[in-house]
């Protein structure tokens, strides 16, 4: 059974954190987009392919499932590009 945590009206899955260092706490996966939550905000920050671009966004979909890295991407390519 998958570890989801029920934010506002969205079902978002806790990021398993696997280097131990990590600001997200949650996601959710859409078809065109990734919703991150970070550890110490409430706000929900939305990673389009609109705006953060596709080949971005698939990239952050596939950090997230892994558990490693999406901060670190986050960071270094994606940072102010939320919808």
């Amino acid at each position: 059974m998958k570890n989801l945590e029920k934010i506002g009206d969205n079902k978002m899955e806790i990021y398993k954190n696997l280097g131990g260092n990590s600001n997200v706490s949650a996601y959710e996966i859409g078809s065109d987009r990734i919703t991150v939550e970070f550890k110490g905000n409430s706000r929900l920050y939305v990673y389009s392919y609109a705006r953060a671009g596709r080949d971005n966004v698939e990239q952050m979909k596939t950090l997230a499932r892994s558990g490693r890295g999406l901060n670190s991407f986050i960071k270094l390519h994606v940072n102010d590009l939320y919808d």
